[in-house]
């Protein structure tokens, strides 16, 4: 008897509270070099969410069940797999889509976890921390006094930035549209905080930096909103965009013929295809271990629903998960 599970998939882009289905499927066997793993627990992030939309449809083919993370215990491994992996519990990424009570993935990508990384920080240790960490330490290059401007910056990955500027030596100036977490971004890592309702954005950058700009920025937004950041910057910064919250693309050519800065779009899966085997692993033990020191912490759990309640979960602004278990 084929072993069956339940999954999120669209066939279509749109609101994903309209497009995504609820169905039972058949549960494939892992093939050579595959984990197949039964799902505990995936977030719900704005890049799981944003390509339900559409606005990556050139890369994205549909039918496509979504999830970029989550984490599970392996249940079997394919041909030539060692029986080691069954039981253990891992990161299952860059394999199928983690909305869905069993995922395959490549079990040489399978990350092992630590006893004491409990499910809802082991289940966002992926897109948020790894884009943070490489785009701080391999992209831009990040040095002591070097100015980051990062914008929606209480987010989960602006909050990242903010523990990451303490922890290399960086200042970042958070940008944010309210004050709402202008005390907690202070007291995790940020050396400033701008609330854009209160003041002009420029003013307020070439006041905190004597005139000179920032040294970089980074875009979660798009539009006119990330165009603003690179009037921010100083001649030959770096503009990177990681997100498109607006839904508007960002004219890279014009903002760099107009500005004198460089701008471009940070894609972690450009960076997987880039990397060893080994360098991905020993990038994620980096991360374990600042969390397992408590140098580094992720968004607690505010709320969590089962699988089948994802259309209840997309109506929460909050940090969701799902849970398949």
């Amino acid at each position: 008897m084929s072993l069956k599970g339940i999954c999120i998939k669209y066939y279509e882009f749109g609101n994903p509270s309209d497009v995504l289905r609820i169905e039972e499927i058949d549960v494939p066997l892992p093939q050579e070099g595959e984990l197949l793993v039964k799902m505990e627990m995936s977030p719900i992030n704005p890049s799981d969410i944003i390509p339900i939309t559409g606005s990556y449809a050139n890369r994205i083919t549909v039918p496509s069940i979504p999830g970029y993370e989550g984490v599970g215990i392996v249940e079997d491994g394919g041909p030539s797999v060692s029986k080691w992996f069954i039981g253990k519990r891992v990161l299952p990424l860059r394999g199928q889509g983690t909305w869905q009570e069993f995922v395959t993935s490549p079990a040489k990508l399978a990350i092992i976890l630590p006893e004491d990384i409990h499910n809802h920080i082991a289940a966002q240790l992926y897109i948020n921390p790894i884009t943070a960490w490489v785009i701080c330490n391999q992209v831009l290059k990040l040095k002591p006094d070097d100015i980051l401007l990062v914008n929606a910056c209480g987010s989960s990955i602006g909050r990242i930035f903010a523990q990451l500027s303490q922890i290399i030596g960086f200042r970042l100036i958070a940008i944010t549209r309210n004050d709402k977490h202008t005390a907690s971004l202070l007291e995790i890592g940020a050396s400033y905080v701008i609330n854009t309702e209160e003041i002009p954005l420029k003013e307020a950058v070439m006041d905190l930096t004597r005139g000179r700009g920032a040294t970089a920025a980074i875009d979660s937004i798009g539009g006119i909103e990330g165009t603003h950041l690179a009037f921010c910057l100083q001649p030959k910064g770096t503009l990177l965009s990681i997100g498109l919250l607006s839904g508007v693309s960002l004219n890279y050519r014009e903002i760099m013929e107009r500005t004198q800065t460089q701008a471009d779009i940070f894609h972690l899966r450009h960076w997987n295809k880039n990397i060893s085997v080994k360098e991905w692993h020993a990038t994620f033990h980096q991360l374990i271990q600042m969390i397992r020191d408590d140098t580094l912490q992720l968004s607690q759990i505010s709320q969590s629903f089962p699988l089948v309640n994802v259309h209840r979960a997309l109506t929460e602004s909050r940090k969701v998960f799902l849970t398949m278990t």
